[in-house]
């Protein structure tokens, strides 16, 4: 039987004290509710997000691709794989430096750009915070990432 001194010991352990899982369940939920306004651009969430820094910054390296999504390589080389089977990425090696892998939109890709406007619009409201709570939770969440 525990007593309730000894039971205090436990307290870092106990989920409700945890700032990771409501972080976890919070994106796990956010990323479920993406699927139905990506299921039109045949998209995964993850796929949405490279696609995203594609349309933004054009062709980029793998590595400088995998540094602002967060992926390694591990995780990016299959995801372009299926972006490429797609048809919505070209992926290819310089004859300059075959170490790289150079990645870019092709047509097609560029084109479900104008699709993908629409998803930001529809996932409003998904996470129930106002506008000014909603600000500073990405603030607060970008200042921590930047520091990981």
């Amino acid at each position: 039987m525990t007593n309730e001194k000894n039971s205090d010991i436990y307290s870092p352990i106990r989920l409700n004290n945890q700032l990771c899982f409501p972080l976890y369940a919070c994106a796990k939920e956010v990323v479920r509710q993406y699927r139905k306004p990506l299921e039109v651009l045949n998209l995964t969430y993850t796929q949405y997000i490279v696609m995203m820094v594609l349309w933004e910054f054009g062709s980029l390296t793998e590595g400088e691709l995998g540094g602002k999504v967060h992926l390694d390589s591990g995780t990016l080389a299959p995801l372009l794989k299926r972006l490429e089977k797609q048809g919505f990425i070209n992926r290819i090696r310089p004859e300059s430096n075959e170490r790289k892998l150079l990645i870019s939109l092709t047509e097609q890709g560029a084109d479900l750009k104008d699709k993908a406007v629409n998803v930001p619009r529809e996932m409003d409201g998904c996470i129930p915070l106002s506008e000014e709570e909603l600000i500073l939770l990405k603030k607060l969440l970008d200042k921590a990432l930047m520091k990981m």
